[in-house]
């Protein structure tokens, strides 16, 4: 996959908009797909649930934008 702002870097921030670890997953990520879809649907869960929701909502909101984020800015292994 090419560097920052690459195509296929917005059409996977694009699938973590819907399913959280899914641009992750398209970008060949399994472990970030794993730990993203988990936390977040975890973080979500509670949140729906009423246990805690006022605390697990907002975390849940923060670490899907992190992962739309990080999806975004991945350079695909090149070290700089």
């Amino acid at each position: 996959m090419a560097g920052q702002g690459s195509g296929g870097n917005v059409i996977a921030a694009i699938c973590n908009c819907f399913f959280p670890g899914l641009g992750h997953l398209v970008q060949g990520r399994i472990l970030g797909a794993l730990f993203y879809f988990v936390a977040v649907g975890v973080c979500y869960a509670l949140a729906a649930t009423v246990i805690l929701a006022i605390v697990f909502w907002p975390l849940g909101v923060i670490l899907h934008l992190i992962c739309i984020i990080s999806a975004a800015r991945y350079r695909g292994g090149v070290t700089a």
